[in-house]
């Protein structure tokens, strides 16, 4: 029998798969007798308080082992592929999608378009059901594996096979029932597009989403990016100030019934929205412990929030106990235009309480996809040395430390979307880079902190300590 095999990539330290001399490169070939057809079956499968592992060992060797655990523990490990079969790419073409706006010569891998469920399920990917089968839907409720994060667009059968360029996407709608039905947690999505899915399609997709609570848990409504690249494409206006603020009255106009009937606040515009409306952000309770973070739902509320706590704790000598009249440094922090009125007022509360700190902020214009695009994680490589350097050609002292946040770059990677890398922004711009993530803790801690990124322990600055170590 030709049985599908797993590369194991890594074992983690104290797994029960180092335990049983798991090994990376070792095989795996079956669990409880059954053949693993992609990551969904394998964790379906390893749930169990008993199973019987089939591993092909690296000479060739096959061990059958039997491992008693906690219900639902892993293995440990990580294979080589991780959704363990291929990935399925996307059948769609969204008037919207960014990916079709992207300029000509990028590395081939940033052209995918993945619409791929178990990437929902492992990545918090938001996939449009098109390439779903009954079957794959069946699976995912027989297994329960969740959340499954959704690309709605609109619940208008019609204007959902427009949007998506697929005269299949409105008959799709139908398994948010059967999810909803079997009782699979659900996210969802709406990209707002002007003119096309806003106004009274959008109070209609609102109304409709709101019979799948308390099942899908949250619905985000995000303005659609545009880049300059959009020649020949669909043609999008951007939300006006006064647009951006209809849409936000529509969307909270429905969170006290929802919260009232379901504890859940469920529908949420994305931030980029009150940025555009010029409104203050929401308490941090409507949102619902920022189900939707990953979507630009909240993360303005969340930055400023954490800033507040670890900023006061700073000052108030609890964190560092930096003596004011000590600490000195000059620094430079970027962001792009979305965020920078917060980041320059936190910078200006920290210049305020720490006297020996001078701390220039710049928001990067993005000149690579064009001015439209104003969130801080596409900002490229060139823009940001380009518009640094001439700031020092003006004469500007931008210190001797770059502060850039992690979401600017790569995952695990210090390399910017367009290839640039931090050594080469060093060496161009002398200055030494910092990379922070987002929270409000790392940016007081790396403003305070001159050793922040060598003294880290969180894990996810591995890659960054690496780096400095190796300088």
């Amino acid at each position: 029998m030709n049985r599908k095999e797993h590369v194991i990539k890594e074992v983690y330290p104290d797994s029960i798969a180092q335990e049983m001399g798991i090994e990376p490169g070792d095989v795996l070939l079956a669990i409880n007798d059954n053949e693993i057809g992609d990551v969904f079956d394998y964790r379906y499968l390893i749930k169990d308080e008993y199973v019987e592992v089939l591993i092909r060992k690296s000479d060739g060797e096959e061990w059958l082992l039997e491992i008693d655990k906690e219900y639902d523990d892993d293995l440990g490990v990580t294979f080589e592929n991780e959704l363990m079969s291929d990935y399925r790419s996307c059948s769609n073409k969204c008037i919207f999608c960014f990916i079709d706006q992207m300029p000509p010569g990028m590395r081939d891998n940033l052209y995918f378009k993945d619409d791929d469920s178990r990437l929902s399920f492992l990545q918090g990917n938001y996939i449009t059901l098109t390439n779903m089968s009954d079957q794959d839907v069946e699976r995912i409720i027989k297994m329960q594996l969740a959340p499954i994060n959704i690309s709605v667009q609109t619940t208008n059968p019609a204007l959902r096979c427009k949007m998506l360029n697929n005269r299949f996407a409105g008959e799709k709608l139908k398994f948010l029932d059967r999810l909803y039905e079997g009782h699979v947690e659900m996210n969802g999505q709406i990209v707002c597009c002007k003119g096309v899915n806003d106004g009274e399609e959008l109070r209609r997709s609102i109304t409709d989403l709101m019979k799948y609570l308390p099942f899908m848990r949250s619905v985000s409504v995000v303005p659609a990016g545009i880049t300059k690249y959009r020649e020949g494409l669909y043609p999008i206006p951007l939300f006006t100030k006064e647009e951006a603020g209809e849409i936000i009255d529509m969307i909270e106009s429905y969170q006290p019934e929802c919260f009232e009937r379901y504890g859940l606040h469920f529908i949420h515009a994305s931030d980029e929205f009150y940025i555009t409306a010029e409104r203050d952000f929401p308490e941090e309770e409507r949102y619902d412990g920022y189900i939707q973070l990953e979507n630009g739902v909240g993360m303005m509320r969340l930055f400023r929030t954490e800033f507040a706590e670890a900023f006061a704790a700073a000052t108030h000598g609890m964190k560092y106990h930096v003596q004011k009249h000590k600490l000195k440094r000059a620094l430079t922090v970027v962001t792009g235009k979305l965020a920078y009125s917060t980041v320059h007022e936190f910078a200006r509360q920290m210049m305020q309480a720490y006297p020996g700190l001078t701390i220039q902020t710049f928001a990067i214009r993005n000149d690579f996809f064009g001015e439209t695009i104003t969130v801080t994680g596409l900002i490229t490589g060139q823009d940001l040395i380009a518009q640094l350097k001439e700031q020092q050609d003006k004469g500007v002292d931008l210190g001797d430390t770059l502060m850039i946040s992690a979401t600017m770059l790569r995952s695990g990677e210090l390399v910017f979307l367009d290839d640039v890398t931090i050594p080469q922004v060093e060496e161009v711009l002398g200055l030494r880079v910092v990379v922070v993530e987002s929270a409000g803790q790392d940016f007081v801690d790396a403003i305070l902190h001159r050793d922040y990124c060598m003294e880290r322990a969180n894990e996810n600055f591995v890659y960054v300590q690496a780096y400095e170590r190796d300088k």
